[in-house]
């Protein structure tokens, strides 16, 4: 359990980025310069799963200050309770992790027709895989066409993920990346 001392109110709902930047452990060291050459508002999506629990919240006040620096929102991978004790603006996992909790912005994880109509509570959903990705090599992908009839019936805004590159992102409203982008 995470004991949370201080508690962040926020009184609006961020406005949601159109670029967002996905911590792994293989772009860990690139994260500081990633986040300085994107986009002011961007957003950061902090994971970092690799990490023992007290580590991982040590580098999370590292990058969300570094993010804050120039205007990113942030969002812990985790349930909600934990994204608001952390500080983080939202919280990003399965729709099953994020439905209980406190008012703050969720990004879920939708990667299929069931899953879309299993969302609930989202504020935005991260679809995927689009493309290709080293996260899953060999895995299965839907494509920009399948990419877009999920799209279509969500009833939230809808954030591309997978594969994605500068180049690919044309055509894209929103989207996210790993490698893409460090």
């Amino acid at each position: 359990m995470t004991r949370c001392y201080s508690v962040r109110v926020q009184n609006r709902q961020p406005s949601l980025p159109l670029l967002w930047l996905i911590s792994d452990a293989r772009n860990d060291a690139a994260l500081e310069r990633a986040l300085a050459r994107l986009p002011r508002g961007s957003g950061l999506i902090y994971r970092h799963y690799h990490l023992p629990p007290a580590e991982r919240r040590t580098r999370f006040r590292r990058l969300r200050r570094a993010a804050r620096r120039f205007g990113h929102l942030v969002v812990l991978s985790g349930d909600a309770a934990t994204a608001r004790c952390w500080g983080a603006d939202g919280a990003y996992g399965s729709p099953r992790l994020l439905a209980p909790g406190p008012r703050i912005l969720r990004l879920t994880t939708v990667h299929s027709l069931h899953e879309l109509a299993q969302t609930r509570r989202a504020d935005a959903l991260l679809v995927s895989p689009v493309f290709p990705t080293a996260s899953h090599p060999g895995g299965a992908v839907l494509g920009p066409v399948r990419f877009r009839l999920l799209a279509a019936r969500a009833q939230v805004p809808v954030i591309a993920l997978g594969g994605m590159t500068r180049r690919r992102a044309h055509g894209f409203a929103r989207w996210a990346a790993i490698d893409g982008l460090s």
